[in-house]
C-alpha cells in the first residue's frame, strides 16, 4: 500500500511530523527516513533499503522483533471485545497481566498501569511525596537520583535527570531532587580497592549531608542505559539496599530499559539479589506493539494509601487516562508467553555472552575502544581518542561510526547530547530473539566502521 503514494507520504512527513530528538534543519537538504516495514530483526525504509536493527526500534523497545502475528491478534481480539475503561475499574487483561507480572517479581504485590516510562516514574515520585505528607508532615520528601541515569522527559522526571544535556533549557525544575555519584569504574572518582562499595557509600554520604529524615526514596536504573551502559560493580547493589534499609528510604528501581528480559532475567535488579520497594517499567513490556507502562510496588507501599479515615484526600489521587487501554496488557500477556515459550531469557544470556566476546575481540583490534561493558543483550563500547589517558573520543567522530554502520545496513546507537564531554559510548541492544548470525554481523560491521572512521584496522 506504500508503493503508489510513498512520495506523498514522505513529503507529508517532512511538512507535518515533528520527530523526536531530531534537528529538523537536516530535512532542508534530504528526505526524512520513513520506516515502512519490519520482520524479525530487520526493517525497510521508503527506498526499500534493508537494515539489521541492533537497537530494538531505536530506543530499546521492540524486544521480540517485528511482525509478531500473535501479538497483533491478541490486541485485535481484546480491543474488539473491550477497548477501554478508566483505571478506576478493572478489566480482564489488566487483572491477568498483573497476576502474571507479580508471579515473576517476588516481594512485590501491586501494579499501577500507565502509558509511558516517564509517567510511571512520575507516579512513583508522587507516591513518595504523598507518603512523606502522611508519615512525616512532608519532611521526608527528597528523592535521590544518580549521575548519568535517566528517568524520563517530563519536568518532574527531568528534575531527577543525571544527564545534564538532556535537562538543559527545561528548568527551573521541581525542588527536592538530589544527585548521587555515578558508579562507572572506568571513570572512577576515587582511588583504592572495592570501587563498588565506595560508590555505594558515596550515596550514604549524600544522605547524611541532606539529613536522613528528609530523604524518602532513591531512584536508580539497575544498569545505567543512555548514560553509557554502566553495570554497577561488585558489591554495589547489596550495599545500596543496606543503606536504604538503614535510613528507611524507599528503593525505586527504574526498569524501563532493562525490564522484561533485556539482561537475561525478567528484570535487571534480579541479577543483583536486591528487593526493591517500587519498580517502574515500560518499553519491552509489550515489545512496542502497544503503549503500556507499570509502576509496581510492595504491599507495604500500597498499604500506606489504605485508610478508614474520613479524609477524602487520603488515597492515591491519580489517574492515567490511557492506563485504561486494554491493548497494552493484552499485548504484554502475549509478550510474556512468547518469552517463556521460546526460551528467550536463556537466549539472551547465551547471545549476550557471544556479543561481549565479540566486543572484547574488537577491543584487542582497535585502540579507540577504551572499555566494553554490558549485561545480557545490552552492551556498550566506550570510544577514546587515547587509551592511556582515557580521553573521550569527540562526539562527532563517534557519530561517524554510527553513520558508517548505517551505510552498511546495521542500526546502532550511541550516547548523544546527554553528558558533556562524555557522549562517546556506542550502544547495542538487539532484540531478545537475536541469533549467532545477527550477533556476528553486528560485530563485523562495527569492526569495519571503526576501521573506516579511525583509519586503523
Amino acid at each position: 500500500m506504500y508503493d503508489n503514494d510513498i512520495r506523498r507520504l514522505v513529503d507529508a512527513d517532512r511538512a507535518h511530523v515533528w520527530h523526536h530528538l531530531f534537528q529538523h534543519r537536516q530535512l532542508d537538504i534530504r528526505d526524512p527516513r520513513v520506516i515502512v516495514r519490519g520482520e524479525g530483526m530487520r526493517v525497510w525504509d521508503q527506498n526499500g533499503t534493508e537494515f539489521l536493527d541492533a537497537v530494538s526500534g531505536g530506543v530499546w523497545t521492540v524486544n521480540l522483533g517485528y511482525g509478531r502475528d500473535s501479538i497483533g491478534e491478541a490486541i485485535k481480539e481484546q480491543v474488539v471485545r473491550m477497548a477501554y475503561f478508566a483505571g478506576s475499574a478493572g478489566t480482564v487483561p489488566a487483572a491477568r497481566y498483573a497476576e502474571m507480572l507479580i508471579e515473576r517479581m517476588p516481594g512485590l504485590a501491586r501494579v499501577y498501569y500507565t502509558n509511558s516510562g516517564s509517567e510511571a516514574n512520575e507516579k512513583a515520585f508522587k507516591m513518595v511525596r504523598q507518603i512523606a505528607e502522611k508519615r512525616s508532615d512532608g519532611r521526608k520528601h527528597k528523592i535521590l537520583f544518580r549521575e548519568r541515569d535517566y528517568h524520563g522527559t517530563t519536568i518532574g522526571t527531568l528534575s531527577a535527570c543525571g544527564q545534564e544535556q538532556r535537562a538543559s533549557h527545561y528548568g527551573p525544575f521541581a525542588p527536592g531532587f538530589v544527585a548521587v555519584p555515578h558508579c562507572l569504574e572506568y571513570r572512577r572518582q576515587w582511588d583504592g580497592p572495592d570501587y563498588g562499595l565506595r560508590a555505594a557509600d558515596a550515596i550514604e554520604e549524600v544522605i547524611l549531608r541532606e539529613g536522613p529524615d528528609t530523604v524518602g526514596a532513591l531512584c536508580l536504573e539497575p544498569v545505567t542505559a543512555g548514560g553509557g551502559v554502566i553495570v554497577p560493580p561488585e558489591g554495589y547493589w547489596a550495599r545500596v539496599q543496606e543503606i536504604c534499609r538503614r535510613y528507611d528510604i524507599l528503593l525505586h528501581i527504574d526498569e524501563v530499559v532493562c525490564g522484561l528480559g533485556r539482561t537475561g532475567e525478567w528484570f535487571g535488579y534480579q541479577n543483583f539479589g536486591v528487593q526493591p520497594d517500587i519498580v517502574t517499567m515500560a518499553k519491552g513490556v509489550a515489545s512496542g506493539y502497544a503503549a503500556i507502562a507499570c509502576c509496581v510496588t510492595t504491599e507495604a507501599v500500597f498499604d500506606m494509601f489504605r485508610s478508614d479515615a474520613s479524609d477524602p484526600l487520603d488515597h492515591f489521587r491519580d489517574i492515567s487516562t490511557f492506563g485504561g487501554c486494554t491493548a497494552g496488557p493484552a499485548a504484554a500477556i502475549e509478550t510474556m508467553r512468547i518469552i517463556e515459550d521460546e526460551g528467550l531469557l536463556d537466549n539472551v544470556r547465551v547471545m549476550g555472552a557471544r556479543l561481549m566476546t565479540g566486543l572484547e575481540t574488537l577491543m584487542d583490534r582497535h585502540e579507540c575502544i577504551g572499555d566494553v561493558r554490558g549485561l545480557g543483550l545490552f552492551a556498550g563500547a566506550e570510544l577514546v581518542a587515547d587509551r592511556a589517558s582515557r580521553t573521550p573520543m569527540e562526539e562527532g567522530m563517534v557519530s561517524q561510526v554510527v553513520a558508517a554502520c548505517d551505510r552498511r545496513g546495521v542500526l546502532i546507537g550511541m550516547t548523544n547530547r546527554s553528558i558533556p564531554g562524555f557522549n562517546n559510548t556506542l550502544c547495542l541492544a538487539p532484540a531478545l530473539i537475536a541469533g549467532p548470525d545477527e550477533i556476528d554481523r553486528i560485530v563485523a560491521t562495527l569492526d569495519e566502521a571503526l576501521t573506516e572512521v579511525t583509519g586503523h584496522a
